[in-house]
């Protein structure tokens, strides 16, 4: 499988948002017992116009497998190098192949001067965890002077090393 990631342009938000779309779906189904859900905006595609174009410090990366949208990365990158993960989402025809994996070392190595990374997940949402922790190295942390202390859900840190 030919993996590539490329700047997410306006043009992409349909294709991506059905991808996103089925992504939180098949997590909503899997771990809540409903058929829908998802972040505000994730299946119309206003997530991408609020979260990524609609602020000066957000990159946002297509995930292409064989040059088929497969995912979306959103990163937003802050002063002094302490960055957020917004959102990171893999099409669940696409999943367990190495692609996320494939998709965090990609931004490690976007962003090289990151100090340290953090995002939030659902506590639902089990695979995540073991994603972060387990394939990501991140560190599931009480709270974040950054992201706080969000409620239903987990704040997760990684500091890099030098």
């Amino acid at each position: 499988m030919n993996l590539s990631f490329e700047v997410i342009t306006e043009a992409d938000i349909p294709e991506l948002t059905q991808v996103m779309t089925r992504a939180f779906d098949d997590d909503a189904r899997k771990h809540l017992g409903v058929e829908k859900g998802g972040p505000e905006g994730y299946d119309t595609g206003d997530f991408f116009r609020t979260w990524l174009f609609g602020r000066k410090e957000t990159d946002g990366w297509k995930v292409t497998a064989d040059g088929k949208a497969v995912g979306g990365i959103i990163v937003w990158i802050l002063p002094h190098g302490n960055n957020i993960l917004g959102t990171i989402f893999i099409d669940p025809d696409f999943q367990d192949r190495g692609i996320g994996s494939a998709a965090w070392g990609f931004i490690e190595k976007k962003y090289p001067q990151t100090k340290s990374w953090r995002l939030t997940t659902p506590k639902f949402a089990t695979k995540n965890h073991f994603f972060y922790e387990t394939k990501c190295g991140f560190t599931r942390v009480d709270s974040d002077r950054i992201l706080g202390r969000p409620a239903d859900e987990y704040v997760y840190r990684k500091e890099r090393k030098t």
